[in-house]
């Protein structure tokens, strides 16, 4: 059988689905807050769900031990207690999904020898990369399980972006099968692009600060951050040392991905001019279209979330919002560098 075969293709097109998946529901879980609902991890049992009344109150008793119940939820019922434990569960099992998505068929293509070396040692780094997105959950849901009812940020966003990062190489990988031809490199013109993938990524990791912190949940203004004000006093004298308010205070790090928002926009512009000086064929076309589409259709979800105080239903539109943005980039930057 030939390798690097439509099969192979399928598989890492598959794999790119359920990561998006895995996204979306990580953001419900998140804008849910019910990534603390389940403080344990078991690999195998914890696929199973409580199944009755004995074992559900198991579950909330020892949801009862950790900071969340103590401090912020310790008026839940156990019906409360189901809906925030859903999601995260759905989270983990998913996460569990997509390690048996890429690891069975990547066994199967070994043994069949249908990877070429080149594809074969992509593929190991798909592993690495997903095993290390699944210790990263876990070292999330740590940090929220002693003193805060809430997780860190900083993990938060590793794991977010490590996903994203994720999705990334494996879109990649997956573009690079299906398109196995070489174009002519306009260096100049994909560096743009780099640069502006590069910014996209800083902007996600600093969206991954915001719903860490709940800081979009303050100043529900725009174009200003308040009334009459671009920039609200808060946003550098919450946290001491200076440089600490764009990383740690919740009005630095909104205002930081509201500047970083028009960054994106602005390279997105400048790639879609210059490509104008260019003879595109209809991918790169197509590509350089579906940017400027999504970078307006995701700066107007994100103005819309900091005026509606981020509703679920659009903190979520948001999120996904920046996942098909950075698969338009990739796209992009895969038709100018190949």
């Amino acid at each position: 059988m030939k390798k690097d075969n439509r099969i192979v293709r399928y598989w890492l097109l598959a794999g790119c689905a359920l990561i998006f998946i895995m996204v979306i529901v990580g953001g419900i879980t998140r804008l849910t807050h019910s990534g603390l609902s389940i403080s344990n991890y078991k690999l195998i049992s914890g696929t199973i769900p409580p199944l009755n009344d004995t074992e559900w109150q198991a579950a909330f008793e020892l949801y009862k031990r950790y900071p969340e119940y103590q401090k912020l939820n310790y008026n839940f019922t156990l019906e409360d207690f189901k809906q925030i434990y859903f999601w995260e569960w759905l989270h983990r099992v998913i996460g569990r999904l997509i390690g048996l998505v890429f690891f069975i068929p990547f066994l199967y293509f070994l043994i069949k020898r249908q990877l070429t070396t080149s594809t074969l040692k992509k593929a190991l780094v798909l592993m690495v990369l997903g095993a290390f997105q699944g210790f990263l959950g876990w070292y999330m849901v740590k940090s929220g399980l002693v003193d805060r009812p809430d997780v860190s940020h900083f993990r938060l966003a590793a794991h977010l972006t490590t996903a994203f990062i994720t999705f990334a190489y494996t879109f990649w990988v997956a573009l690079d099968l299906i398109y196995p031809e070489k174009n002519q490199i306009q260096k100049g013109f994909r560096n743009l692009i780099r640069w502006g993938l590069a910014i996209l990524m800083l902007q996600i990791i600093y969206g991954a600060f915001v719903a860490g912190l709940d800081a979009g949940f303050i100043h529900n203004h725009w174009p200003m951050m308040s009334e009459g004000k671009f920039m609200h006093e808060t946003v550098y004298i919450e946290q001491e040392p200076l440089y600490k308010n764009f990383i740690e205070g919740k009005s630095g790090v909104q205002f930081v991905h509201r500047i970083l928002a028009y960054v994106v926009v602005f390279f997105v512009l400048l790639i879609w001019i210059k490509s104008k000086k260019l003879k595109l064929d209809r991918l790169q076309s197509n590509g350089i279209q579906m940017l400027m589409i999504l970078v307006g259709i995701q700066f107007i979800l994100g103005v819309l979330t900091i005026l509606m105080q981020v509703p679920v239903w659009l903190g979520v539109a948001h999120q996904a919002g920046a996942f098909l943005l950075l698969s338009a980039m990739i796209f992009t930057l895969h038709r100018f560098s190949k």
